[in-house]
């Protein structure tokens, strides 16, 4: 009875650790994309952002950050984070994110497009 008990504890802490992260849902320039230079950059994410530790930036081919302003958590809509972008020439960029959700659990990833 107690080992069941343990292995309950155990799937239930470890379950709630899992859905406390959030994700990507979906990326402007998309992943692998080949677009003109865009305005900015914008993630949506499965759920809300702490917008004092979310970041974003946005590096050229020789990692150089090409983003002068820091990234913004939409107010209106807390999933949201965006990034603007001066005007980008020709070639390989990468995009880097790390995202706090808004009970604290912190995931971060990248991502890479190209502008034509």
């Amino acid at each position: 009875m107690a080992t069941k008990l343990a292995v309950f504890g155990i799937t239930v802490a470890f379950s709630g650790a899992v859905f406390a992260h959030v994700f990507p849902k979906k990326q402007e320039p998309g992943a692998g994309a080949t677009v003109s230079s865009p305005a900015k950059v914008r993630i949506l994410f499965d759920g809300p952002l702490e917008p004092s530790f979310t970041t974003l930036t946005v590096t050229d081919a020789s990692g150089k950050q090409v983003n002068v302003d820091k990234a913004n958590v939409d107010p209106q809509q807390p999933a949201v984070v965006s990034v603007a972008l001066p005007p980008l020439v020709a070639g390989h960029y990468t995009v880097h994110w790390a995202a706090v959700a808004s009970d604290g659990h912190r995931t971060h990833g990248d991502y890479s497009f190209d502008v034509k």
